[in-house]
């Protein structure tokens, strides 16, 4: 705690030291105390009567990206089990799943995100749609490749134990997967977070991401930081929490 601690202090004082040096604009670069005071503005209502940033307080911009960012997140998650499942499990599903589940996890979300505005219109559906494309396929991929991974001789145990054919792959292949299905889990929430500022390029206030890119229409970077932080601590935060449900989930890990 002390090393995490210590060097969190060491960057807020490399960059107090390159904002008070004046080697670049503050617009390029701003103050700790500019950023503290946008933190301020964005979360109160001011004396002028304007609430946060866009009418929207901070907490409120961001309690509606991590709302896009679950719904997009669970349903990519669940999707992806069941899809990486079938890949891993079934050869068939594998020759015609697999490239697709390539093809799309290869993609950067700005190249399909204009194609599902014209579906979808500039509503919520385009931005969990989107965060439900990026997400889906490290989970796949790692469900697959866990599957693919499961020792024959526990199938062989079961089934000599009486377990059917149905039974295997959620008795014994899919808790066997648990541990790199986790794994894939906790990417694929980290790629819906990289994911949620380009969804909320287009109609994205409130959002945290939408905020960011308003932001820099008009040079206020000391709000683009604020935002890019708020991000960045709660995304610490969600993976926090995934490693705490990993940990209970699979307990074995590691030690088995």
């Amino acid at each position: 705690m002390a090393l995490r601690v210590g060097g969190v202090l060491a960057l807020l004082a490399l960059w107090w030291a390159v904002a008070a040096a004046g080697i670049w604009p503050e617009v390029f670069v701003p103050k700790p105390s500019s950023v503290w005071h946008a933190l301020i503005e964005t979360s109160t209502v001011q004396d002028n009567g304007q609430r946060g940033y866009a009418g929207h307080l901070l907490w409120e911009h961001l309690g509606i990206s991590l709302r896009r960012i679950i719904l997009g997140s669970l349903y990519g998650i669940l999707g992806g089990i069941v899809i990486g499942l079938f890949i891993g499990l079934v050869p068939t599903v594998r020759a015609l799943l697999g490239p697709l589940v390539t093809f799309v996890r290869t993609l950067p979300p700005l190249a399909y995100f204009s194609l599902l505005i014209i579906w979808f219109g500039i509503d919520e559906t385009p931005k969990v749609v989107l965060l439900f494309v990026a997400a889906l396929p490290p989970v796949a991929v790692a469900t697959a490749d866990a599957v693919r991974g499961v020792h024959e001789d526990y199938l062989n145990a079961a089934r000599s134990l009486g377990a059917g054919r149905l039974a295997l792959p959620w008795r014994i292949v899919l808790p066997s997967a648990l541990p790199e299905i986790m794994t894939g889990v906790r990417v694929a929430v980290g790629v819906a977070y990289t994911t949620v500022v380009a969804a909320e390029t287009v109609n994205g206030v409130p959002g945290i991401g939408g905020m960011i890119r308003d932001a820099q229409r008009y040079n206020q970077s000391d709000v683009v930081v604020l935002g890019l932080l708020v991000i960045g601590a709660s995304g610490l935060l969600i993976d926090a929490l995934l490693q705490y449900g990993e940990h209970k989930l699979v307990p074995w890990r590691g030690r088995a």
